[in-house]
């Protein structure tokens, strides 16, 4: 259950990033050429709320299952001094959830403006907040602190590649001496 978990979390990242980056360019384009808030522009509002909510309940039940997690709240002392394990267990899920905060915020603030230009200039306001935190907070294949790979594969039968070892059962790359994601593949992941 947790590598599915995963996979679609990563998949639906992609979904909430472009939503966000649609609903901008629609926030932006009609705020700016002062246009009439359409019912288009409000179902965008709406689904881009709806799919960063989604991502959200899909976020929350991977904090509550993961291994990362678990380790980090039950070794809280020592695990908040490691990079990797303070990145999952506190700054990654505190600062998406401020952000899906911030988008529920603007998409409320929106729908109750009277004026149209009001409308787009909220979801300008809040959405490009909103897209920051999550640009900072996502652990990108690029980033020095945390990586993950950009596109997760569905997981359907384990096989290591040459080179690399599975780790076992409940044993952590911390655990092995290695660093990791260097020579394990590591089950959470």
């Amino acid at each position: 259950m947790y590598p599915t978990l995963l996979a679609l979390h990563s998949v639906i990242r992609w979904l909430v990033l472009a939503g966000l980056l649609f609903a901008l360019f629609r926030a932006y384009r009609g705020w700016i050429s002062e246009r009439q808030f359409s019912r288009f522009d409000n179902s965008v509002r709406h689904w881009t709320a709806t799919i960063a909510h989604i991502q959200l309940v899909l976020g929350l039940l991977l904090y509550f299952i993961s291994p990362i997690t678990t380790y980090f709240l039950q070794h809280f002392n020592q695990a908040v001094h490691q990079r990797e394990l303070r990145f999952f267990g506190m700054e990654h899920s505190l600062m998406m959830v401020i952000a899906i905060v911030v988008i529920t915020i603007g998409s409320t603030k929106a729908k109750q403006k009277t004026t149209d230009n009001g409308k787009f200039k909220t979801l300008v306001i809040w959405y490009t907040i909103a897209l920051l935190i999550i640009l900072t907070s996502i652990p990108w294949a690029f980033s020095p602190f945390t990586r993950r790979p950009n596109f997760r594969p569905f997981v359907l039968a384990k096989v290591a590649p040459p080179g690399q070892k599975w780790l076992k059962p409940n044993q952590k790359p911390w655990q092995t001496g290695a660093a990791p994601q260097r020579n394990y593949i590591q089950f959470y992941e």
